[in-house]
């Protein structure tokens, strides 16, 4: 501060009455005070992990079937493979699957070309594929839907998810295994820490688990000769959670 400066401040003070220099004093002090009691401490929290699982059966399936022809003509490809399609849904309607759980997933016709070195691609045949997707509803009746699209003449049939109809209700009772492991361990935290648990202050779920169950069935197993061996097993849906616990005073 300069010499100016300073001569400035003493001659404000010298102007200003005693009781208005003092309050001026007082109020600053105050104003210190307030922002500094203004920061709040930070809250005891006791913050642990919870995990949760339920095993549950699928209660029903959806496989993927079809059939690719090939021919000299697109026409023919088409024609053949429409025919052959006719078949694999006559098994599908013989085998108990109502019309609203088959879907058609890919309907294609394509030129095949037969490539060699040094010479221009040379269009062989055409290829026709028709790929559905079925739902099949009494889970135990796969083997037997799987035969029939075989003995009707599927050329595909490469996989098979097993599926629940209602996973919200699963995840739920996943949930609260997940909260009672969480209020376990803050307990165990609590007591050798020698401090009294508070009640939840907040809780996170970590989206990343429960996945959709899907298995997949080896090609190896769809070939002629009798029902493949299918096994639907169980399904384990899991819940981790993170949550944070007041500490009671």
């Amino acid at each position: 501060m300069t010499n100016g400066t300073i001569a400035a401040h003493r001659a404000a003070r010298a102007l200003l009455p005693p009781g208005v220099l003092l309050a001026a004093t007082v109020f600053a002090a105050s104003s210190c005070a307030q922002a500094q009691e203004a920061k709040p401490a930070p809250e005891a929290r006791i913050i642990v992990a919870g995990d949760g699982s339920v095993s549950v059966a699928p209660d029903h399936a959806r496989i993927r079937s079809g059939v690719t022809s090939r021919a000299k003509t697109a026409k023919e490809a088409a024609d053949a493979n429409a025919k052959a399609m006719a078949a694999i849904m006559a098994a599908l309607t013989g085998a108990g699957i109502e019309s609203k759980d088959i879907q058609t997933s890919r309907f294609s016709v394509q030129p095949v070309y037969v490539y060699a070195p040094n010479t221009e691609p040379k269009l062989t045949s055409f290829s026709a594929s028709n790929q559905v997707s079925v739902t099949i509803r009494p889970i135990d009746k796969v083997s037997d839907v799987l035969d029939k699209l075989i003995a009707a003449g599927a050329t595909d049939a490469g996989s098979v998810e097993f599926l629940h109809s209602d996973t919200t209700k699963t995840l739920d009772r996943a949930r609260e295994a997940a909260m009672a492991d969480a209020r376990r361990k803050a307990e165990v935290y609590a007591r050798a820490g020698g401090l009294n648990l508070g009640g939840v202050a907040w809780v996170t779920e970590d989206a990343s688990f429960a996945p959709m169950p899907k298995v997949a069935m080896p090609r190896a197993a769809l070939a002629p000769g009798g029902p493949p061996p299918i096994s639907a097993g169980e399904d384990t849906l899991s819940v981790h959670i993170t949550v944070g616990y007041d500490v009671a005073r």
